[in-house]
């Protein structure tokens, strides 16, 4: 543009014969350009022998230059000083797209300052971002996208033309270098199309790869499984020629780019001659659950383990015991297992925290109500998982802590209760059912979104219906 701007001017206000010295001078430092380009990339063209070419150039342009002051001694050859220069600076540099991953320990400046701008002009960018993003909310794994440019002869840091953060799917905070060298910071928000997606299958192999063969995304597969991890044992169970089927969401962007996975709506499996189908439903309460084509609520235990180390042993079963601090015989309410410190535990089911709080000799404590007859309780741990707090919903296997030994502890370990009916049972034998069937309006309201959700698949739903035939 400013080379287009450059000719435009002189070529208005300059006679016939300046306009072919400058003609002259373009012509040769296009020609050298196209010379480059013609490699495909400018990278790839500068070669052992750039040095040479650069001379050519700056020899040509010598001579127009030297040609020029016959003409117009001082204003000519200045103005094609500046196209020189303005065109050197094109083929000795070159702009690279950089993929950043967010490290611990990393921040939006300690990013900017390893990219190779100077601390004012991080501390410029960083406030201009501010405006729109809030650096707190970096994290760890994030990916963030970044165009420099850099000298083709060392690769030396020039310039950050363009910084782009991503905050959340179909928004863009980008930042970029204006012509007065200041960042300019816009909010782009990207409209996301909802789209209803299905897929049937027969499996060969495991279920997860021959869910991904029929094209269903690596998060979906991940949380089908999920809806049946507690009620299928998928090593014993699933067989090769039992059947899948499965309707879910995808969001995709302008481009019809898939950018996100949404929620299962509908998930089966037919397992020889018994099928176990699942629908996804909203209660009126604000309630996440898989029901039954009846509203039956999947039947879900309580996890007796709750810790993300599997194999943690238990240090003090359930009932009486000799107490390690108190020295006396006490009856234990709950079992503890030992693990290290910072260990991920997990909601042993679906429900609503009670308590989350310091909590006397329990020390750091978490008590979770399930449904009118079963809550857990979480001792000792070293703290909280982001976002647990009373009234807060959370879902089996998230994580709600970390192992400590905050409280009357001897070391790190979880101490885990199972609270039937007010009054504490033994985790390791008691079978809690966490699910709980609709009725009312809520029956009412499932009915008919299962009856929509048949009559926009009937093509699907035809299937399983011959499928039954077949198997009769």
């Amino acid at each position: 543009m400013q080379i287009g701007r450059y000719i435009s001017v002189n070529i208005r206000s300059r006679s016939k014969r300046k306009m072919i010295v400058i003609g002259y001078a373009c012509a040769v430092v296009f020609a050298f350009i196209l010379s480059l380009t013609n490699n495909n990339a400018v990278e790839a063209s500068v070669s052992s022998d750039k040095d040479t070419n650069y001379l050519m150039i700056e020899n040509s342009i010598a001579q127009s230059i030297s040609d020029a002051k016959t003409i117009y001694p001082e204003e000519t050859a200045e103005n094609i000083r500046s196209l020189f220069a303005l065109v050197n600076n094109l083929v000795r540099q070159k702009n690279i797209d950089k993929e950043i991953i967010v490290q611990k320990g990393d921040t939006l400046i300690s990013v900017f300052t390893d990219l190779g701008l100077d601390r004012a002009k991080a501390n410029d960018l960083f406030y201009a971002l501010k405006k729109h993003y809030d650096p707190k909310n970096l994290r760890v794994g994030q990916k963030l996208h970044a165009n420099i440019t850099v000298n083709n002869s060392d690769g030396k840091f020039v310039r950050l033309n363009s910084f782009i953060i991503e905050p959340t799917i179909g928004q863009k905070i980008v930042a970029t270098l204006n012509e007065q060298s200041i960042y300019e910071v816009s909010d782009i928000k990207q409209e996301l199309v909802k789209e209803i997606n299905s897929a049937t299958g027969e499996i060969d192999g495991s279920l997860s790869i021959s869910m991904q063969d029929g094209g269903v995304p690596n998060r979906v597969v991940h949380n089908f499984i999920s809806i049946f991890a507690y009620g299928v044992d998928f090593r014993r169970d699933v067989r090769k020629g039992d059947k899948f089927e499965i309707i879910y969401e995808n969001y995709i962007d302008s481009e019809g780019k898939v950018v996100k996975s949404g929620d299962v709506l509908y998930a089966a499996l037919i397992l020889r001659n018994d099928k176990i189908a699942m629908y996804r439903f909203k209660d009126k309460n604000g309630g996440t659950d898989y029901y039954t084509e009846k509203g039956m609520a999947l039947k879900k235990t309580l996890d007796k383990k709750p810790l993300a180390m599997r194999n943690a042993r238990i240090s003090s079963p359930f009932g009486k015991r000799y107490h390690p601090i108190l020295r006396r015989t006490k009856i234990h309410w709950g079992v503890d297992y030992a693990a290290p410190s910072g260990t991920p535990i997990f909601a042993g089911g679906d429900g609503v925290v009670q308590v989350a709080k310091y909590n006397g000799s329990y020390g750091n404590y978490i008590k979770i109500r399930h449904n009118s007859e079963f809550s857990t309780a979480y001792g000792h741990m070293k703290g909280f998982a982001k976002g647990i707090r009373p009234g807060v919903r959370v879902k089996q296997g998230q994580v709600i802590a970390y192992v400590g030994s905050t409280g009357r502890s001897t070391g790190p370990h979880l101490h885990y209760e199972v609270i039937q009916n007010g009054r504490r049972v033994n985790p390791r034998t008691i079978r809690a059912s966490t699910g709980e069937n609709l009725s009312g309006t809520n029956l009412a309201n499932f009915k008919k979104m299962v009856t929509d959700l048949h009559n926009n698949y009937k093509s699907m739903f035809a299937k399983k219906e011959s499928n039954k035939v077949a198997q009769k």
